[in-house]
């Protein structure tokens, strides 16, 4: 059993060269490339503590500031209710999703996406940092899909868009709502707590932002203990909003109880913390360690949509959180450094932007 963060997400030897997904449906059993090590014993879906379960916030609770907080900073996730998203689209969402992926594999292959290209078809993006690769396939888009759906469906891309596009209007209403309550948990609650953070009055970051969707993928797998969905990782965004169905499959790392499975709620969306949240908070709000585990009776369907900065802007901890006089946490880094970091050095990333060892000196200089 992984006995910290550090070994649930620890980096293997990078695996190059591997982009494009097979036609897993044509698989009989888990090629040796997709054969993970034995996985720790917490590694059934069935295994649902229900005494340790991820909170459920209901977005219309008078306590909801609180409530947000206390998840982030306990949790560093939670699922929330009654947050508004019509129940219709978010059917309508799932099923253009499987539209996509049922498509024959050379079909899917004409989306494929370059190395280093944002959009289209492909691996999971973590895949080359491991020596196994992923039950999963994925398709990325930035604001509309129609240059890559239009490759997939020459003649019948339009719905397929409409429905995306109407998904992520949505998703940008609910992130603006839950970027509002986590920054009052963090006690910023004014236009001029704001602007001290570099905000601007409604929290928005002044350069812009960037909100990735990405259709996640899991075939059902005919031995599902030898194969994983997606390695344990932490999200590089400022906070993520996960759509993950009726069917179990996402896990969190949690110190002292180690794997926990977030059980499906009837629609609710995960929502969890990510490394730039963890850097802004200075370290009150940690990013979240995860996986996805696949299973043999059902092909998983999962929508991710991701929050964050523009490459320019510039990231440090909010000053009202850092006592007069301290050290924060992390420096002062732009978001394009801190992705180009986290590109080459996955789970290293928030370390090499530390400052804890001038915090340590600092503290031991205090006592």
């Amino acid at each position: 059993m992984m006995s910290s963060v550090s070994e649930a997400h620890r980096v293997n030897r990078p695996n190059s060269g591997h982009i494009a997904p097979p036609d897993f449906q044509a698989l009989q059993d888990v090629p040796d490339s997709y054969s993970w090590p034995q996985l720790d014993e917490n590694s059934s879906m069935d295994l649902i503590d229900p005494l340790v379960s991820v909170p459920v916030v209901d977005l219309t609770d008078p306590n909801v500031v609180d409530l947000v907080g206390r998840a982030c900073q306990e949790w560093g996730v939670f699922q929330v209710i009654n947050h508004g998203i019509p129940m219709g689209l978010i059917k309508e969402t799932e099923s253009e999703a499987r539209r996509l992926f049922s498509l024959p594999t050379d079909q899917k292959l004409k989306a494929l996406r370059s190395p280093d290209g944002p959009t289209g078809y492909g691996l999971a993006r973590i895949a080359r940092f491991f020596d196994k690769l992923m039950w999963h396939e994925g398709f990325t888009m930035r604001g509309s899909p129609i240059e890559d759906a239009r490759k997939l469906w020459p003649d019948n891309y339009t719905t397929f868009c409409d429905v995306m596009e109407k998904y992520q209007k949505e998703m940008k209403e609910l992130t603006g709502r839950l970027k509002r309550l986590i920054l009052a948990s963090l006690g910023l609650t004014t236009e001029e707590d704001l602007k001290l953070t570099g905000l601007g009055p409604s929290g928005e970051f002044t350069e812009g932002s960037i909100t990735p969707l990405q259709l996640n993928y899991y075939p059902s797998c005919p031995n599902p203990s030898r194969a994983m969905g997606l390695a344990a990782h932490t999200d590089t965004s400022m906070f993520t909003i996960l759509c993950q169905g009726d069917i179990s499959g996402l896990q969190i790392y949690k110190d002292g109880v180690q794997w926990i499975t977030v059980p499906p709620v009837s629609g609710a969306f995960v929502v969890n913390v990510g490394d730039l949240l963890q850097i802004l908070s200075n370290g009150r709000f940690p990013t979240l360690v995860h996986r996805v585990l696949v299973n043999q009776a059902y092909n998983r369907i999962s929508i991710a949509y991701f929050y964050g900065p523009t490459p320019n802007t510039q990231i440090k901890p909010f000053s009202k959180l850092i006592e007069p006089g301290d050290v924060p946490r992390y420096r002062c880094v732009s978001w394009g450094e801190y992705i180009n970091t986290k590109a080459k050095h996955l789970n290293k990333a928030l370390s090499l932007v530390s400052n804890m060892e001038q915090v340590e000196n600092h503290q031991s200089h205090k006592t």
